[in-house]
């Protein structure tokens, strides 16, 4: 997508993620590049979904912030995403 269609609120998200977890790896650090932030990413999609998942919400409860950024944008409703949204919202984070 556009650079300029990026919220100022997705850009304070990515930058106070302790980790970015991410469809596309390569295509995700581009953009973090562009907006000057550098986070750690993990990748997250339809083959790891499950078993990454786990993790992630380990890290929630922790108190990390988990940022998750979808090639093809939101709702994330079928998009890989879905398991770990769900699973973060039935474990009570918001």
């Amino acid at each position: 997508g556009n650079l300029g269609d990026l919220s100022p609120r997705a850009r304070e998200t990515l930058a106070a993620a302790d980790v970015v977890a991410a469809e596309d790896t390569r295509r995700t650090s581009q953009l973090l590049a562009a907006i000057g932030v550098q986070r750690p990413l993990l990748s997250l999609h339809a083959h790891n979904e499950r078993e990454r998942s786990g993790a992630l919400l380990e890290r929630l409860a922790r108190g990390e912030h988990v940022a998750l950024v979808s090639d093809a944008g939101t709702p994330l409703l079928s998009d890989p995403g879905h398991e770990l949204l769900r699973r973060a919202v039935e474990a009570g984070h918001a």
